[in-house]
């Protein structure tokens, strides 16, 4: 009984520490879609329907601005970083935008 219990405790102490070296903040957004936006053209309508809803929203002297996110940590392998910063005009078209990441071979779209 006692190595029953102690094999238990092993196992689940092994998947605790798997389960704490991993960690995802946001959500997949597809990446290679940021290059048809387009400044002063591309609604939000449009952007929601490639994108879809963003992870946070928020306000920059007084613009509605959305971000899409996906950071994705490990202890076991590098961080993956990719972040899209949408602002939008009073029209509901795009003022401006930036997008960020860690990924070489993504960076290049």
């Amino acid at each position: 009984m006692k190595k029953s219990r102690a094999a238990q405790l092993l196992f689940t102490a092994g998947i605790a520490l798997a389960l704490a070296g991993c960690m995802t903040l946001g959500r997949p957004f597809p990446a290679e879609r940021v290059s048809g936006l387009q400044v002063g053209k591309t609604t939000r309508d449009e952007v929601r329907s490639q994108f879809g809803e963003p992870y946070r929203t928020g306000v920059e002297d007084g613009d509605p601005t959305w971000t899409y996110l996906r950071y994705r940590f490990s202890a076991f392998a590098p961080e993956q970083t990719s972040d899209l910063y949408i602002r939008f005009d009073a029209a509901g078209k795009i003022k401006s935008y930036a997008y960020n990441t860690n990924e070489s071979d993504a960076a290049a779209r």
